[in-house]
């Protein structure tokens, strides 16, 4: 009897031993996956695991590390560990209590694969109480990535690049002035006025306009006559009159000897104030600070004149150099330059191109069909070597082709070349997003401000670096798929489905996305209506729609395709 009890003893022993050396089983109840599926995010998978240790789990002695591992077809990835130790473990690690429990919180991110999309993720777990290792099987915790953002390698194909626009103007509008001057109370034209230089070249030109109708057209003239405001006021406004007449009679009478008619426009101004407060301004006249305060002080003419006046000194410089400037006629003469129309530049670019200015040429390519485009600009980087806008639009066709290398040589090429602006950069910063080289695509966007396209482009730079809230806040107004997908990781589907309905030319991923915000909202119909016109256009999205858990509740539909 005595020996069996101490066999049983003994057995109770070792039974007892032995289980404190073991931990045991977790259950995927002990921890929550967030997000659940995972979702790419910037080329990453990030995932945020809270878990539990349940009582009486830990022992004392224990040390266990966690480590979260994303398993997929073909491969794994193993995120970031995390060590806890029991209440007896000397470490740094966090405590966890034996009768109670305890919780923690563990971040992991794992570089994204496409094979991901349809994954499993598990926690694996390297334990010891003591010196013994003790087995604690992998738990499955989380399933699946959903990669949408991932689409931005898809819809970048239909980014319109930025255009390096011309500065054409068939109707420039250009004016020639002139001034008359006159002596003190006199409004007699003097021949040496007539005969000034600067005479010289408004009559001159009146003659140009007349000579060159093709290009040029007088448009009108204007007379502006000044009297100086020293003086009585009833003499300055008939000495202003007279200079008005008299100046308008001359014009007339060149109007006449050049057969030409233009409406002559007229006005007097009997005390110009306003030109002597700027000549003022503009001198080094002693107490010149003193006359300014005067004119502004009073603004009555006979008070101001009457202030000047008394200081004698000052007014003797100002009737010397200011005065003088004043006792005048401005002649104005508006024309317009007329450029060639439409269809001479496409005619004379047929003709003979090396006629046509560079911005004739830039303009030009904006008639020509998309076919045609491509030999205007590759003429204009050959007269204009040194534009750089040539060398943009080429690489802009070019990316639009779908070829990236030429595009690329083409947008480095013009970025060589002085004055090269924003849509280069822009531009730039494409192709870098098409290589996943965010870092790169970001320094570009840095110096493309202001770049037609600016926006889009900025969207789909937000959307690689997961900023999802900029990316669509810079889409807003931008009617593409690149756009509507900045919308719909933004969550606001009511806008990518506006949006998406809102591209000029659709295609595949159009559809696709459109199969997403009708998964997104519970749109059965849409789902299946949009799946298969996306696939009917590009096959290849069969195999993605398989796989994408955007569509996970919708399994007939995909099946169907």
């Amino acid at each position: 009897m005595r020996k069996n009890y101490y066999l049983v003893m003994s057995l109770a022993a070792v039974a007892a031993l032995s289980s404190c050396k073991k931990l045991g089983e977790l259950s995927a109840d002990n921890f929550t996956v967030t997000p659940t599926p995972l979702e790419a995010i910037a080329g990453q998978v990030p995932a945020t695991i809270d878990g539990k240790f349940p009582e009486k789990y830990m022992k004392k002695k224990a040390v266990v590390t966690v480590t979260p591992v994303l398993k997929y077809e073909g491969g794994e990835a193993k995120g970031q560990s995390a060590t806890f130790q029991g209440e007896k473990v000397q470490g740094n690690d966090q405590t966890i209590a034996y009768k109670a429990g305890g919780t923690y919180t563990m971040k992991s991110i794992f570089d994204f694969v496409p094979a991901m999309q349809q994954s499993d993720l598990y926690l694996q777990f390297d334990a010891k109480v003591g010196k013994k290792t003790v087995s604690v099987p992998e738990v499955k915790v989380g399933y699946g990535v959903i990669a949408t953002s991932q689409l931005l390698q898809n819809t970048l194909a239909s980014v319109r690049p930025s255009l390096a626009a011309d500065a054409y103007q068939r109707i420039i509008k250009e004016k020639q002035e002139a001034n008359i001057k006159f002596l003190i109370q006199q409004a007699k034209l003097r021949d040496s006025e007539l005969n000034s230089e600067n005479m010289k070249e408004f009559i001159a030109m009146m003659k140009q306009i007349n000579d060159e109708k093709e290009t040029k057209a007088l448009k009108n003239i204007e007379v502006s006559a000044y009297a100086s405001p020293d003086g009585a006021l009833d003499l300055n406004t008939r000495l202003a009159e007279q200079r008005q007449d008299n100046s308008e009679g001359y014009l007339q009478k060149q109007l006449k000897a050049n057969k030409m008619t233009a409406e002559v426009d007229t006005k007097y101004t009997a005390e110009d104030w306003d030109g002597f407060q700027e000549l003022v301004s503009q001198s080094n006249i002693q107490d010149k600070e003193v006359i300014l305060r005067v004119l502004s002080m009073y603004k009555d003419p006979e008070e101001r004149e009457a202030q000047i006046k008394n200081m004698s000194a000052v007014f003797k410089e100002l009737a010397e150099t200011i005065l003088p400037e004043l006792r005048r006629a401005r002649l104005t003469m508006n024309y317009e330059i007329i450029g060639r129309s439409d269809e001479q530049i496409v005619a004379q670019f047929s003709s003979d191109a090396s006629k046509l200015s560079v911005e004739e040429l830039l303009y030009g390519a904006n008639l020509a069909s998309v076919s045609n485009k491509e030999a205007w600009y590759q003429k204009t980087s050959q007269l204009y070597p040194n534009d750089y806008r040539a060398y943009n639009n080429l690489g802009m066709l070019a990316y639009q082709k779908g070829d990236l290398s030429a595009a690329e040589n083409y947008f480095n090429k013009a970025k060589s070349l002085k004055g090269n602006a924003g849509e280069v950069n822009a531009n730039l910063a494409l192709v870098a997003l098409n290589k996943g080289n965010v870092k790169d695509a970001e320094a570009y966007m840095g110096k493309a401000s202001g770049a037609d396209g600016f926006n889009e482009a900025n969207a789909a730079l937000n959307i690689a670096k997961g900023s999802y809230q900029q990316a669509a806040s810079a889409a807003n107004g931008v009617k593409s798929n690149t756009a509507a997908l900045a919308q719909i990781l933004n969550k606001d589907y009511a806008a990518a489905k506006s949006t998406l309905n809102g591209v000029a030319n659709k295609d595949a991923y159009t559809s696709y996305l459109l199969a997403i915000v009708a998964a997104r909202t519970n749109d059965a119909a849409g789902v299946n209506t949009n799946l298969k016109d996306a696939v009917s256009k590009d096959s290849s999205l069969k195999s993605r729609a398989a796989k994408d858990l955007e569509f996970a509740e919708y399994k007939s539909s995909v099946e169907s395709l």
